[in-house]
């Protein structure tokens, strides 16, 4: 099964020029609770409205960094912040990545270790070598087990890594050309 393409882009047709179709979804609730009159969700608000939502369950609730890195993910007008059609799509990859940490935690501790994490990064379709995958166990994991909100983090950061290197990986071939300040730009942004 492939994962990759949880969070690909979907198009929504929520909210265009249709304010009734948007209050009428269930997700609505959640986001106009926080959103304010800007209409627009902060790391804080987003992190307030899944904390409310109890979108972790048992596990703990998202840190402040992670919020802002699935904002960033999504942040395709750079304000820092997401409207309703952003969070619905938000919405549903944080599910299916909370079914896919779920379907990997067999013991149900709430953390996954360096084998499971291997695992769902295959699973995802990611391809990447031993030294990465250590790396990548290292930077999201304490005493070698990897919390919901840290594997959150890492779905993020891979997901928002492969699309920009994807967009400049124009002949296909896994190679891709970065100015320097472009090269800071993205990895910054995420």
């Amino acid at each position: 099964m492939n994962f990759q393409g949880y969070g690909a882009p979907a198009a929504v047709g929520y909210g265009s020029g249709f304010p009734g179709q948007q209050q009428q979804d269930p997700l609505y609730g959640y986001f106009a609770a926080v959103a304010g009159h800007d209409g627009q969700i902060s790391a804080e608000e987003l992190q307030t409205c899944l904390t409310q939502a109890n979108f972790s369950g048992g596990y703990r609730p998202f840190n402040l960094e992670t919020c802002r890195l699935m904002i960033s993910m999504l942040d395709r007008d750079m304000s820092c912040s997401m409207g309703f059609n952003e969070f619905k799509e938000l919405w549903a990859v944080l599910s299916g990545w909370k079914q896919h940490f779920m379907s990997i935690d067999r013991d149900m501790s709430g953390t996954v270790d360096s084998q499971e994490m291997n695992l769902a990064v295959s699973s995802m379709g990611y391809r990447l070598s031993p030294q990465t995958m250590s790396c990548i166990i290292k930077r999201f994991s304490s005493n070698g087990k990897i919390s919901f909100d840290d594997y959150v983090a890492c779905c993020v950061k891979l997901r928002s890594l492969t699309d920009l290197f994807s967009k400049r990986n124009q002949v296909q071939q896994g190679m891709a050309a970065f100015q320097y300040d472009d090269f800071i730009q993205c990895t910054m942004s995420i």
